[in-house]
């Protein structure tokens, strides 16, 4: 790693990379010819200028943005246990996608897994859904006293 102006670059064999706050450059050199790749990285949302209450909020409704997800929940929430393997038919979606949508489910704490045998059960974490529940309730109970005239 060496600095020049200000710019960290990284050397990688007959690449490399240069940081630039939030942007990040990469320039592979190929013969004489240079590929560029613009990313921009995490960044660049600026989270830290925000209250640690609202980068939760904000994570939660990420993670329940999607209506499959609503549906796992809801599903979990039905039964009030563990469930294992049926969350596919509850979908209809195929198994790779109720997959990806139970792992940021769980990447969000809202749902916990436990292996059983070949299958992995599934179940609200009570302690975080009492958590989300309770700030859901705060933020929205922040705007009883908005008059419906206001525009």
């Amino acid at each position: 790693m060496s600095e020049k102006n200000g710019i960290s670059l990284l050397f990688i064999s007959n690449s490399f990379l240069i940081s630039l706050d939030n942007l990040l450059l990469v320039e592979l050199l190929n013969r004489n010819i240079a590929i560029c790749f613009l990313f921009f990285v995490m960044g660049t949302s600026k989270l830290e200028l925000f209250t640690k209450e609202q980068n939760e909020i904000a994570a939660i409704a990420k993670a329940l943005s999607h209506p499959a997800r609503i549906a796992i929940i809801q599903s979990l929430l039905k039964k009030n246990s563990c469930v294992c393997g049926d969350l596919v038919e509850e979908t209809g979606l195929a198994q790779s996608t109720t997959s990806q949508h139970l792992k940021e489910l769980k990447n969000a704490g809202i749902i916990q897994g436990s292996v059983d045998g070949v299958n992995v059960c599934y179940c609200i974490d009570v302690k975080t859904w009492t958590k989300y529940s309770n700030l859901f309730a705060k933020f929205f109970e922040a705007a009883t006293h908005v008059k419906s005239q206001c525009c």
